[in-house]
């Protein structure tokens, strides 16, 4: 039976399940064999029948505050050491093979950039490219940095406890000749009712609070008049129309979802 002392589901608004309960030093770094001391704190993820989506009730109440001082503190790399260097030189290196030059003259903002390495690095190739992260730069009005003809969003949706909100503030700065290119695993076939949440990416210690499911993340495109394709289970992105610039991506490589 759905429990109301958790909450409806952010997504759709549906009825939320219990789905289990992991230690809260659970991090990504377990699917590499290496493990954290138990910390003793139990986290409660629940699912939502209706989307798919799951999420951690008890996090989603914290304050950027408690985010930083609990998760995002000087150990963090210990349970993500990709996150200084690793990804987002990856990432840029991936921007720049997907569109050989085809944005040099288009606006492009990382969201969710941290210290604003990748952002760095494509500017470095000649890019328009801005950073922006909520926790680096809350001194920074978001709605001061205007539209963007690309917005990457690398890692950032499972960490967020409004998925809402971060969606709607990507589309508020996306021009309409844009598209929103993001990661996340998307938990299809890793999460149901009645079965063990072993699944790796499912880690409160790395922050990842928000589970989606393809349903989910269509859902929050269709409230939004964007379509939404995915490249692989955790390379997605939206658009409003297909750009010329971008067609070859969009239409070509993504398996869009009706």
């Amino acid at each position: 039976m759905p429990d109301s002392s958790l909450g409806d589901c952010p997504i759709c608004s549906g009825a939320t399940h219990p789905l289990d309960r992991v230690d809260f030093n659970k991090s990504c770094e377990e699917a590499r064999g290496k493990f954290l001391p138990p910390s003793g704190e139990q986290i409660q993820y629940v699912l939502c029948p209706e989307c798919g989506f799951s999420f951690a009730p008890q996090l989603y109440r914290w304050s950027l505050d408690e985010f930083e001082q609990r998760i995002y503190n000087d150990d963090y790399v210990a349970i993500d050491p990709d996150y200084v260097e690793t990804r987002p030189l990856a990432n840029a290196k991936t921007l720049q093979g997907m569109f050989d030059g085809r944005a040099l003259k288009l606006r492009h903002l990382d969201y969710g950039g941290g210290s604003g390495l990748l952002s760095d690095f494509m500017r470095d190739g000649g890019w328009q490219s801005e950073s922006y992260d909520p926790f680096m730069d809350r001194h920074v009005e978001l709605s001061s940095l205007g539209k963007f003809n690309l917005i990457t969003a690398f890692e950032v949706f499972e960490h967020v406890p409004d998925p809402q909100q971060l969606v709607q503030d990507l589309v508020e700065h996306l021009d309409d000749d844009g598209i929103i290119l993001f990661t996340t695993m998307t938990s299809d076939g890793n999460l149901a009712a009645g079965r063990k949440l072993d699944w790796w990416y499912a880690s409160p210690r790395n922050g990842h609070i928000s589970l989606y499911s393809a349903k989910s993340l269509w859902l929050l495109a269709a409230k939004r008049g964007l379509n939404f394709g995915s490249f692989s289970e955790g390379f997605h992105v939206y658009w409003k129309q297909i750009p010329a610039w971008a067609t070859h991506v969009v239409r070509e490589g993504c398996q869009a979802t009706e």
